[in-house]
């Protein structure tokens, strides 16, 4: 999950119970697609770990859990709730400053101070350099004076091979190309505004002309109406009252643009353009010129650093049950998160610790890991796929899980550097736990490959038990333990690798 104006998809969110947001915002719909679920089962895919996937299978789509979050209406996990997205802020990943959403909107959603290399994307950094310059006053005596340049660390571009000139202070006043077709642009924009407020008021007004037969004598004294109705004059009609409204746009001078026009005759390529030879290092790649579609630089010199995108932060929230699902922390430079109702984040991990040698038709012993991401003790049981088992499609070998309940000790952060910590003592069957280390466990299971060629692909059943910890509170004497706690399924898919002859 990776920071993504682009998403900062960090994207996990970090959900609290019961988060209501109710400041301003710009919320979106969640672009995902129902899914059919089956209550209290889920299917997870999606590298976990080493080999290890974990995924959706909703509708033959493979999703990862990181997708799923704890709905209020929907017992357990589930990715089919319908979900409103809300930018909290927008920020530069470069110098980490943050702007509320119209301050981004005017600078189009990128950064006044940072920049990006035209070459290789990367961000450029500022140098300083010392160079001699002549006093005013006195010609024959030189002063050393600092000068800043842009300069890329990866492909060594700097902004002196475009003839950009060096700047007496590190931050801002860099100057940018002029496109000749901007005032143009600008015009256009002007006019289709204008338009778009002329037909705005015009549907205003037909609204009003509808209502007004229905029009309360109440409703129209609040706003100082009330005079007008009670006194109509002769040939005056209720859209006269439009023009409170229209007075805005009456004021405006209208904008006249002139067509475009035609031409036959388009200026002709130099007379060296097929027999000149090309150099590959002159002339810019696609991408290069599909970051700039302004210019569409064609050679190398005219690449120009280009103002580094704002990324944004991000809530989710269910649109029925009103809740947040995820909402990061304001601070740009902070990680974590307020609410994190995420599945990653409460189901048990699975991981891979040692393969033995595989081969055909014969049984070899896995050692996996079990982690408990809560800090509660939770009960892990392994079960085999069932015959028919619709999820069971990609195993190729037979797997033997242990038949005994696990149990997974919390997550205790401070014991991970507490060597003295005193383990808890579990009922271990050594013949089926292999170690046990604070909230991690090793687990042995059989696997016996039927194919003679081919990656090993095993397939089971991870069941826990899951206490919902973002329930509604309820009074002590209407409380119930048992009711919070439910057990969970999750299909697990383990990729072992190749066979060996």
């Amino acid at each position: 999950m990776s920071p993504h104006a682009v998403e900062d998809d960090g994207r996990g969110r970090a959900q609290q119970q019961g988060g209501h947001d109710d400041d301003g915002g710009q919320d979106d719909e969640d672009d995902d697609p129902d899914v059919q679920d089956v209550l209290g089962e889920r299917h997870f895919h999606g590298d976990l770990a080493d080999g290890v996937h974990a995924a959706s299978l909703c509708n033959t789509q493979q999703r990862g859990c990181h997708r799923w979050a704890l709905c209020h209406l929907r017992p357990g996990w589930t990715e089919t709730c319908p979900r409103s997205q809300k930018v909290d802020s927008h920020y530069c990943p470069s110098c980490l400053e943050n702007m509320p959403s119209a301050e981004a909107k005017l600078k189009k959603n990128r950064c006044a101070n940072c920049f990006d290399c035209p070459g290789c994307m990367h961000t450029l950094s500022t140098r300083a350099t010392s160079i001699s310059t002549q006093l005013p006053d006195d010609p024959a005596k030189t002063a050393v004076k600092k000068a800043y340049y842009l300069a890329c660390g990866f492909c060594r571009w700097t902004s002196r091979d475009v003839g950009m000139a060096d700047k007496s202070v590190a931050s801002g006043g860099w100057q940018e190309p002029d496109h000749p077709h901007t005032q143009r642009m600008n015009k256009l924009i002007e006019y289709y505004q204008q338009l778009a407020q002329k037909e705005k008021v015009e549907r205003d007004r037909k609204k009003l002309a509808r209502r007004r037969n229905y029009m309360p004598l109440a409703f129209s004294d609040k706003y100082g109406l009330g005079t007008r109705l009670q006194r109509p004059r002769a040939g005056t009609t209720i859209t006269a009252l439009a023009g409170l409204s229209l007075k805005e746009g009456e004021d405006q001078k209208e904008i006249k643009i002139e067509p475009a026009q035609a031409v036959d005759e388009v200026e002709p390529l130099p007379e060296d353009y097929y027999t000149r030879p090309v150099n590959l290092t002159e002339v810019t790649t696609l991408q290069q010129r599909l970051l700039q579609p302004d210019f569409q630089p064609i050679c190398a010199s005219q690449l120009y650093p280009r103002h580094k995108h704002l990324l944004i932060k991000r809530s989710l929230r269910c649109r029925q049950c009103e809740h947040n699902l995820s909402k990061p922390e304001f601070n740009p430079t902070s990680i974590k998160f307020k609410i994190q109702l995420v599945a990653v984040n409460y189901i048990p991990e699975v991981r891979i610790m040692s393969i033995p040698n595989l081969r055909y038709m014969k049984e070899s012993q896995v050692l996996l890991t079990l982690t408990n991401p809560v800090e509660n003790l939770t009960h892990v049981t392994l079960l085999e796929c069932e015959e028919g088992d619709p999820d069971d499609t990609n195993s190729t070998a037979k797997v033997s899980v242990p038949p005994t309940e696990l149990v997974l000790a919390g997550k205790d952060a401070a014991a991970e550097y507490d060597e003295l910590a005193e383990p808890q003592d579990f009922p271990d069957d050594p013949d089926v736990v292999a170690f046990r280390k604070a909230n991690k466990v090793g687990v042995f299971i059989k696997v016996t490959p039927q194919r003679e060629e081919g990656d090993v692909t095993v397939c089971f059943k991870l069941k826990h038990d899951f206490k919902n910890l973002a329930a509604p509170i309820r009074p002590v004497e209407e409380a119930d333990p048992g009711a919070e706690v439910s057990w969970l399924t999750q299909h697990v898919e383990l990729s072992l690798g190749p066979l060996l002859p």
